[in-house]
């Protein structure tokens, strides 16, 4: 009876338990606006300082060569010695162009005889010519007279005025024969003239060939190559006998990207060091400007002209030139961090009556204003313009913001 009665007990304890409590649901959050870090767009004038790579070269740079096949004679200078214009630099010498020179003023002198001889000829003719009208105009006027006698029967005889007038026919033919012979003999003396003239030409020819057997120094400046020695054979092709090079004032060619050619400032001094003065400056002044870029590298060759009168400088050398960007009007500025990019573009997030909203820019250079780093941007923005301090793309366009300005505290902060 007992068992029977805990049986019971426990079943109507299973049973009958405490009844189970209902979990509540909890109501969905509202969302909260977010709040975001803005800054200011500035306007600024950039400013900055690049350091762009140059090259030394010569203010002026010729290799010298034997203007005809020769031997060198003598050379006076070589490798460093410092020259001035007119200066004596070899003497060659061509014994062809001896020979030459001398055939040719032999010939001047056998023409020249030729053409006195034909001269002479030319007067001889002349005076038979001469003498030959004189006798042809006398017998003309015997002729004349015979024959206004021959009009009186009886007074001169027919056959003294037929010989007559045969005499002047006679006289005429020789002085028109005499006057084609003087012709004649006067166009051998032109002919005689102008080939003298041509072998003096020659002849002052071989001589002006002659004076380039001495070499002198166009300008003044430094031997930077010798090629030759005395004996050795100097022709006008190949290796060059000598190189002079005005060292004295130099030229420093900077390859100037195309984005910065917008800094070239004639006249401006710049500076610039070289690896082998540490801790020196050197200067230049912006000279000439190529106007033209460089398709393969995109660049513009400037020149800058460096005084070297101490000649503490070289040619060849590599210097690092300070290069001043600069733009024609002020850029608008952003930190680097405002600026969101993706693969598609780069924006910056406008926030304006409290929405956010994407700009697309174009990045520019980058500057340092004052300690802080600012990225130069192009786009639809204006200088005042409210943006995110951190630009990403999880701020969507459209969205509702608060936003926090430098140095405030965020809503609802302590």
């Amino acid at each position: 009876m007992k068992k029977l009665l805990l049986s019971l007990t426990l079943l109507l304890a299973a049973c009958g338990g405490a009844p189970k409590t209902q979990p509540q649901t909890s109501p969905s959050p509202v969302p909260q606006t977010p709040t975001v870090n803005v800054v200011t767009v500035e306007s600024h004038e950039l400013n900055r300082q690049l350091r762009l790579p140059g090259e030394l070269l010569p203010f002026e740079d010729v290799a010298i060569y034997a203007k005809v096949q020769s031997f060198v004679e003598t050379i006076t200078v070589d490798r460093g010695s410092m020259v001035k214009r007119g200066q004596l630099l070899a003497r060659l010498r061509a014994p062809e162009l001896d020979t030459q020179r001398r055939e040719a003023e032999a010939r001047v002198s056998a023409v020249g005889s030729q053409r006195v001889e034909a001269q002479a000829r030319v007067a001889s003719i002349r005076a038979q010519r001469i003498e030959a009208e004189a006798r042809l105009a006398s017998d003309e006027a015997t002729f004349k007279r015979l024959k206004a006698a021959s009009a009186t029967p009886g007074v001169v005889a027919g056959n003294d005025v037929e010989i007559a007038e045969r005499t002047v026919e006679s006289g005429r033919a020789r002085v028109q024969a005499l006057n084609e012979t003087e012709r004649a003999a006067q166009a051998q003396v032109k002919t005689f003239d102008e080939n003298e003239r041509g072998l003096k030409e020659a002849v002052r020819s071989a001589s002006n060939i002659e004076a380039y057997l001495r070499i002198t120094a166009p300008f003044d400046g430094v031997i930077t190559e010798r090629n030759s020695h005395p004996g050795s054979l100097a022709t006008p092709t190949g290796t060059p006998m000598l190189r002079l090079q005005q060292v004295s004032r130099l030229r420093l060619v900077v390859a100037v990207p195309e984005t910065e050619i917008a800094g070239i400032n004639p006249g401006a001094k710049l500076n610039f060091t070289l690896p082998a003065f540490p801790g020196e400056t050197f200067s230049g002044t912006v000279s000439r400007n190529s106007r033209s870029l460089d398709a393969k590298t995109r660049t513009m060759p400037i020149e800058l002209d460096v005084a070297n009168t101490k000649g503490k400088l070289a040619p060849g050398m590599f210097p690092e030139v300070q290069w001043p960007t600069r733009r024609p009007q002020p850029s608008l500025f952003v930190p680097p961090t405002a600026i969101a990019t993706t693969t598609e573009r780069s924006f910056v997030i406008r926030i304006r009556d409290g929405v956010a909203e994407w700009v697309d820019v174009k990045r520019g250079a980058s500057m340092n204003q004052k300690g802080v780093d600012l990225a130069e941007v192009f786009g639809e923005l204006a200088a005042g313009d409210t943006i995110a301090a951190r630009g990403t793309d999880e701020l969507r366009a459209g969205t509702k913001v608060n936003i926090k300005q430098p140095n405030q505290q965020a809503p609802g902060g302590k």
